[in-house]
């Protein structure tokens, strides 16, 4: 009998495969479908089994290619009308030797999600663990901002998923959700990935509110964003998305290529820290430090736009085609081979973004003279929790369409957790023609280390 989780990480999602003897399941597969199969070979185990918990928003899902794979079934809930697989509904069980996993329906988050309850049939009815999808989480519990105008209902319907079917399975219950901290799916996700039922009960800040209409408006207050990309997820997650024959293999471009490929309306994708994207870059280029680009590439760049990648090291062309290919970005056909010094020995121009240390910062902002922008490109969340005085709030995803309300000729500050939001934000400015940009490197978190003015709640 066995159980490993697969996370991905940038998107922090979890997926599960499990079995016992010669028969597996995998619960919510990403795209890149070989670690699974390499498992359950380890294991001497045939995947049967694919099941999905709800229509995933946030990645491509990988159940179609998985299938391809090893001939297994797919299931998901019955509430949504998939073009592929086959509905489960309450229930319905399905043995792996002694592990059986028996379908909820726990609707809220999505009207079709499911949850997977695990026992061990050599032990009772009694539930060893259950794959919750994003109906709950370590620390937090599912979105229900997908359905605005029926916001009220979907929360409600958590509500009861929550305290109706879930809680009851008892507190020995283990956890596995879907996501863990840094997931788009909620923001107070613990960053321990491993609870219980009991624990959560006790701990989870939304299980608290055990008043349905408490819960109801405690959910509904909520503020979260919703990145573009989100609609081809649900598009590709519900037709079926289109098959990863193979994970893309960026070539080798040297700065002639570069400069076609632009040309021809690629966009160059600078994955270094924000530290060397200030100290030189491509004109026209967008900075997305590499642990930032599952994050936000989805908000900053088109499917329909080739992506060059400019690395620090070739092993940052890898894990950048994983995290791409996992939100159905496919179009990669190259990166800058020699990285940004290969640009500079060519000859051919460069720019500079400037930075500013949290001091000058401080002091800049006591000097009633000085006319600039501070711009906290943060979540409202983070904004609204701790804060400098007079920053202009714009949200990181939401920049490119409200640029129009900066004013292009002030300097302009960008500010974030730590920088490297900033930096993002620092080149989307220069792309659109801001000539006097900072990024104040360390931002929030250099602020409280030496003692800022920061405006609290």
């Amino acid at each position: 009998m066995f159980l490993t989780k697969v996370k991905s990480e940038g998107i922090a999602h979890i997926s599960y495969i499990l079995g016992d003897g010669d028969r597996a399941a995998v619960i919510d597969p990403r795209r890149d479908v070989h670690t699974y199969l390499e498992i359950a070979a380890k294991r001497g185990a045939r995947i049967t089994h694919i099941f999905e918990t709800h229509r995933n928003e946030d990645y491509v899902i990988g159940s179609k290619d998985l299938a391809e794979h090893t001939g297994a079934e797919i299931h998901h809930g019955s509430a949504l009308d998939f073009k592929y697989g086959s509905p489960v509904s309450e229930g319905d069980t399905f043995d792996f030797g002694d592990i059986r996993l028996s379908v909820l329906e726990t609707a809220g988050h999505t009207f079709e999600s499911i949850s997977l309850v695990m026992t061990d049939k050599n032990y009772g009815d009694n539930p060893v663990g259950v794959f919750t999808g994003d109906a709950l989480f370590v620390g937090d519990v599912g979105r229900t901002d997908f359905f605005p105008d029926r916001a009220r209902e979907v929360a409600g319907l958590l509500y009861d998923s929550l305290f109706g079917k879930l809680l009851p399975l008892g507190d020995q219950t283990i956890l596995y959700p879907a996501h863990g901290a840094g997931s788009v799916c909620g923001d107070s996700m613990a960053s321990r990935e491993f609870s219980t039922l009991g624990l959560e009960r006790k701990n989870n800040p939304a299980l608290q509110k055990t008043d349905r209409k408490d819960f109801i408006n405690y959910k509904i207050a909520e503020k979260h964003y919703t990145p573009p990309y989100f609609k081809r997820m649900e598009n590709y997650n519900l037709e079926g998305a289109p098959p990863l024959a193979e994970m893309p293999r960026p070539v080798p471009f040297n700065p002639d290529d570069v400069e076609n490929a632009v040309e021809s309306g690629a966009v160059l994708v600078d994955l270094r820290s924000p530290e060397a994207f200030a100290g030189a870059f491509i004109p026209g280029s967008l900075a997305i430090p590499i642990d930032m680009l599952p994050a936000y590439i989805g908000y900053l760049v088109d499917y329909n736009r080739d992506l060059i990648l400019i690395p620090e090291t070739r092993e940052q062309v890898r894990t950048a085609v994983r995290y791409l290919i996992r939100l159905g970005y496919d179009r990669i056909p190259g990166y800058l081979e020699g990285g940004v010094h290969a640009w500079e020995v060519s000859g051919r121009r460069y720019d500079r973004i400037g930075t500013l240390h949290a001091k000058d910062l401080e002091t800049r902002l006591k000097d009633d003279s000085a006319s600039f922008t501070l711009l906290d490109v943060r979540k409202i969340t983070e904004y609204e929790s701790a804060r400098l005085e007079g920053a202009t709030h714009i949200f990181l995803g939401e920049l490119k369409s409200r640029i129009d309300e900066l004013d292009k000729d002030k300097p302009v500050v960008t500010f974030c957790g730590s920088g490297a939001r900033a930096v993002i934000a620092a080149s989307i400015l220069k792309k659109h023609g801001f000539r006097q940009v900072e990024d104040n490197l360390g931002s929030m978190a250099a602020c409280s280390s030496i003692g800022c003015h920061i405006q609290k709640g």
